[in-house]
Formats: structure tokens, C-alpha cells, sequence
């Protein structure tokens, strides 16, 4: 099986678009058969996507499910991407298709924009935090991206066995060029024993936030160095049930009102709220 290839910039913007159009009219109840024709002629012939759409398209007409087919387009799609979508397809679930759609355009308008090997790592990891796809196998995927070389692939998969054991930011920090410099500062002729992975203001960040929540330290380098933020899942809207409660609230008040105003003209025939044989109490007017 072919391993995923760097892809170009324009590429990743596609990717990026595609994602995002397939994610709105799904939204929108169109059949996905169909957004998949659609936006396909909307792609850049200039890209392999319209190829791997087409593909996309084959096998969810065959199988229902798309995920396969962009594990087996392994030389287009990243082992994560894969990863991330076909645990959206995964029946019993929490991650839902949108939300899946949502993170992988985020992900390659990052690409797209002149991703960093330490970027993309805070984002895919904060992805399996908060999704909760789990780390075992969501680690092997990431190890999978062609961005990480020959030093990260190693290390992304030596965290299965350290996550828990030492804190997050302690990990980070060991690998920082900040580190080596504090290091170094001891002793001038201190080389790091294994490869340095991320920069001095990572290492600096991960220092002041040593024994907090991971998803503080998450945002303190979104916002200190512009790392993309994951989606977060859009709350339900309740308008639809707020107007439902309201329009029964309604008419118990006008059966409320009818009964008063019968009563103050003594008009009020009691006789129509007995249950008999005929009538249940759901029948009688609700007060």
C-alpha cells in the first residue's frame, strides 16, 4: 500500500473546500451521491481530488460508507484523515459526519497556509482529546502524516505508553528547543540526547502550563503562535422545542380562560369533564 505523499498547496485548498461544501449540504438534507457529483465538477482539474472523489462516489454507492475508500486512497488521504472519518461512519459513534467534515477542513486549510510539524501535532492531538476517538490507534494515524519525518514518528508513537504517566506539557517541554537552553545554560557543552522537536516559545509554553488541564495549554498556543483551533460541536437548537412548550402553554391558558368565562356566566356545565365509557380523561379539557 502506497503512504500518503505531501501534497501540494493547491491540493490542500481544495481538500479544504471539498470538505467544507460536502459538510454544508449534507447539513442541508442533499443525498450525498449527489453533492458528491456536484462538487466534483466544481474541484480543480489540476488536483488528483476529482479522481479520488470519483472513487469516494463508487464506494459509497456500493458499501454506504466512505471511509474505506479513503483508506485505500492512501497515496491522497492521510492515515488520519481516514482515521477521523471512518470513525464518524463507526455505528454507536459520538463523533457525527459534520463534526468529522469540520475538523479535516480545518486541518488542511492549515496545510494549505504553511503548516508546521509541531502545529499539525497540537491539532490532531487536541482532535483525539476532544473526540475521544482514542490514543492508541489515533497516534499510529498521525505517526502515518508524511509531514512527520523519521525523528517525530518515533516519538508520536512512544506517547502511547507515556501519556498518563507524565504530564503532557512535561513531554513537550523535553523535546523544546527551550529545554536545550535552560540546559545549557548549566552547562555549555550539553548536546540533547534525542532530536529536537518543537521551538523555544513551545517549550516556554509548555513550561508555565506544567500540571494543567491539557486544553489550557492547547489555547495558550493557539493564541501565542496562531495554531488552528479544533471545532467544537454546535449546541442543539431548542428553539423548535421552546415554541412547542409555548403553543401548549397557550392553549391550556385559553381552555383556563374559556372555563372562567363560562363560569362568571353561569353557563358552566361540570357534566363535560366526567369520564365515562365513551370518554377518557385524555378527552377532557386540560386545566
Amino acid at each position: 500500500m502506497e503512504t500518503a505523499n505531501l501534497l501540494g498547496t493547491e491540493d490542500h485548498i481544495e481538500q479544504a473546500y471539498f470538505f467544507r461544501t460536502l459538510r454544508d449540504r449534507i447539513a442541508q438534507n442533499m443525498p450525498t451521491q449527489e453533492v458528491l457529483a456536484r462538487v466534483r465538477d466544481e474541484i480543480l482539474t489540476t488536483t488528483r481530488l476529482p479522481m479520488a472523489i470519483d472513487f469516494l462516489a463508487a464506494e459509497l454507492k456500493h458499501a454506504g460508507v466512505m471511509g474505506p475508500a479513503m483508506e485505500r486512497l492512501s497515496h491522497y488521504f492521510t492515515p488520519f484523515q481516514a482515521f477521523v472519518f471512518s470513525q464518524s461512519e463507526t455505528e454507536g459513534s459520538k463523533l457525527s459526519t459534520e463534526m468529522a467534515l469540520a475538523v479535516l477542513e480545518r486541518e488542511a486549510d492549515y496545510k494549505a497556509r504553511g503548516a508546521t510539524p509541531a502545529g499539525l501535532f497540537i491539532y490532531q492531538f487536541e482532535t483525539l482529546c476532544r473526540t475521544r476517538l482514542g490514543y492508541d490507534v489515533g497516534l499510529e494515524k498521525m505517526a502515518g502524516d508524511p509531514m512527520f519525518n523519521d525523528d517525530w514518528r518515533p516519538w508520536i508513537r512512544k506517547l502511547r505508553i507515556q501519556l498518563g504517566v507524565v504530564d503532557f506539557a512535561d513531554l513537550l517541554y523535553a523535546r523544546s528547543e527551550f529545554a536545550v537552553l535552560q540546559l545549557r545554560r548549566r552547562n555549555g557543552d550539553y548536546q540533547p540526547k534525542h532530536p529536537v522537536l518543537f521551538g523555544e516559545r513551545e517549550g516556554r509554553i509548555a513550561r508555565a502550563n506544567r500540571g494543567k488541564d491539557p486544553l489550557l495549554f492547547f489555547a495558550a498556543l493557539q493564541r501565542q503562535l496562531g495554531y488552528p483551533i479544533v471545532p467544537r460541536p454546535t449546541p442543539a437548537d431548542q428553539t423548535g422545542n421552546l415554541l412547542q412548550s409555548l403553543d401548549r402553554k397557550i392553549l391550556q391558558l385559553e381552555a383556563r380562560l374559556k372555563i372562567v368565562e363560562s363560569e362568571v356566566k353561569g353557563e358552566l356545565d361540570i357534566s363535560q369533564f366526567y369520564v365515562g365509557p365513551d370518554k377518557t380523561a385524555a378527552d377532557t379539557p386540560s386545566d
